[in-house]
Order: C-alpha cells, then structure tokens, then sequence
C-alpha cells in the first residue's frame, strides 16, 4: 500500500492530469487505485465522472463525522476508483481548526485501511494551499510528486513545498519522501530549458528523469472527461505518464 500526495503552492502546474494520468496508468496495470479528492475544486471527481450529491457522500465526511473511507469509494469509467470533493470541503480550516487530531484525520483513516491487507494504491489530489487538507495530505503520505510547470512561479512554489516539509520533519520524526516532476514542458522554450537546470541544482536526485512534454491531448482530455489513455493511448502524453510510473515503480517510490 502506497500513499502518494500530488502537491504544489501553485496551481495550474498539471496537478490534477498527473493525479489522473498516474492513477490510469496503474490501472491499465491491473492496479486497483484509489484517488482521494482533497481539493474543494472537485476537478478530479468531475472528470472522472463522480460527484458527490451531498457533501456527507465526500470526503467531507471523514471530517465531518469520521466516516470511514471505504464508504466514501466510488467506481468510474476509468477503472480509478474516486473518494470525491465537495465544495463544503473549504470549510474545514475554519470548522475544525489546525489541532494535530484534525491535521492527522486522513492518515488515522488510512492506517485503519492498511490492516485489511489488501495492496492498494491511494493517490491524493491536495489544494494548492498549505491548510488542514494539504498537512492531512503531507501526514498520511509516504511520499509527495510535486509537479513543476515550467515557469518560475511554479519553481517557487515547489522551492516553499520543500521548506515546509523541512519544518514538517520534526514534527512527523521523519524525512518525507518526494519527487519532483518537470510538466507542460516544451524543449523550444528557453525558459523551459532554465527552469530544468534550475530545478536540478536545487533538488538534485529528487527530480524525475521523466519529463511530461506539453502535449494537446493532454490539455484536451479533461475537458472530455477522460483520462489521456482514453483520450488518445497512443499520443506522447500517455507515454510520458506510462514511462513515469515505470520510473516511479522501479527507484522505489511507488510499492
């Protein structure tokens, strides 16, 4: 059992396409994936077909009254198996507060999970916020994909992600593992080439060889609600994502 959050401060950096894209790809493997949908945006949960008619039917739910996740799981077209968002989720920072029994909710439920024995992977679509979802994200994890567009305000907020799980490590009494994925990436673009460099000299081993090229059926593919193996199985897209998991499978970091 794997527990894999996608996490960046900044938003529009293929956050919700890798969660996507990532868990198709273990899917088409015969994997049985679960995405957790943390982001009261619910584009995950939309794309994939699965909304949620009330917020008691999301992920708001383990919040709200603990409800265990196993209840919340719905099936898609995809073969990923969605906990949805809700707008409702917003709320929590203000409703619950930043306590740690709060902070630890997602990852006391997932524990919980774990002891069924079954080998699942659960993929987590965070806000691009640091807040209760994002930290419950960060606490249940076994590792944080932190994807990077290629832009610098993308860097930055990946460079702040790093300092938060530095300042995290004393309180979790561990190193969190990450990665760090270079997206939209276009190999015409300087800036794409010294956003590259730069990403490499500030993380060094942590960033992934893979790199997911800016590709037109990936931009189209979530606004047809379809995952870029649906979409077009044989575009440099899927590939990029199907060769992502291969890396991510063989250095370790996906069990």
């Amino acid at each position: 059992m794997t527990i894999i959050a996608v996490f960046n401060q900044k938003g529009g950096v293929g956050k919700t396409t890798t969660v996507l894209n990532l868990a198709a790809a273990m899917a088409r493997r015969g994997g049985h994936p679960v995405g957790i949908d943390l982001d009261p945006q619910a584009q995950f949960s939309a794309i994939n077909g699965v909304t949620a008619r009330s917020s008691d039917d999301s992920v708001y739910s383990l919040f709200q009254r603990s409800r265990p996740l196993r209840e919340l799981i719905r099936e898609s077209a995809s073969g990923i198996r969605v906990i949805p968002s809700h707008a409702e989720l917003s709320k929590v920072d203000a409703l619950y507060g930043k306590g740690y029994n709060i902070i630890n909710k997602l990852n006391t439920s997932l524990r919980a999970e774990k002891t069924g024995g079954e080998n699942t992977p659960w993929i987590i679509d965070c806000s691009p916020l640091i807040g209760v979802l994002s930290l419950n994200a960060i606490f249940a994890c076994d590792g944080v994909l932190v994807p990077i567009s290629a832009d610098y305000l993308s860097m930055n907020g990946a460079i702040q992600i790093r300092k938060t799980l530095l300042a995290l490590e004393q309180v979790l009494k561990r190193r969190v593992n990450r990665r760090y994925l270079l997206t939209r990436f276009d190999s015409r673009r300087n800036m794409a080439k010294e956003i590259m460099s730069l990403a490499q000299t500030e993380f060094g081993v942590d960033v992934c060889h893979t790199i997911i090229s800016e590709n037109v059926s990936l931009a189209e593919s979530p606004a047809l609600n379809k995952t870029i193996f649906e979409h077009a199985p044989g575009s440099r897209g899927a590939q990029d994502y199907a060769t992502l998991l291969d890396e991510l499978m063989t250095d370790g970091f996906i069990k």
